[in-house]
């Protein structure tokens, strides 16, 4: 007998060369869950898609950056003020830079968002059994 598709619709941001990405699809493929896949460096998040999706994981956009990629060092973002001043430019550097990205980012049709680097992590998203 086949198990039930989850009904919440969730769009996960993946690079298909990333291990965890692979994990978390794994995760969401062996429950069952509706998902869309966004290769998000073929496909790259608008700055007010970063904004709504910050507002939903209640993260700033330095907590989702890649500080270690090559393009961040070239940058000088360790040097970049973490504040209200200079949010709007940290949206701006990764929108335009999306490998700066930290990933998977799940996003629910709950309103919910998870960075799904932990099994736990992507389970948060998934509806309880019975829903």
């Amino acid at each position: 007998m086949r198990a039930p598709v989850l009904s919440v619709a969730m769009e996960i941001w993946i690079n298909p060369a990333c291990s965890k990405c692979r994990a978390a699809l794994s995760v969401l493929d062996a429950e069952g869950a509706g998902y869309t896949v966004r290769r998000y460096l073929d496909d790259p998040p608008s700055a007010a898609e970063l904004r709504d999706v910050l507002a939903r994981l209640g993260l700033e956009p330095w907590d989702i950056t890649r500080t270690g990629e090559t393009v961040a060092k070239e940058l000088g973002l360790a040097s970049w003020p973490r504040d209200a001043a200079a949010r709007e430019r940290w949206i701006e550097v990764l929108a335009a830079h999306p490998v700066l990205i930290q990933r998977p980012i799940i996003t629910a049709g709950d309103g919910t968002a998870v960075v799904a680097r932990t099994e736990e992590a992507v389970r948060s998203v998934l509806p309880a059994k019975g829903e």
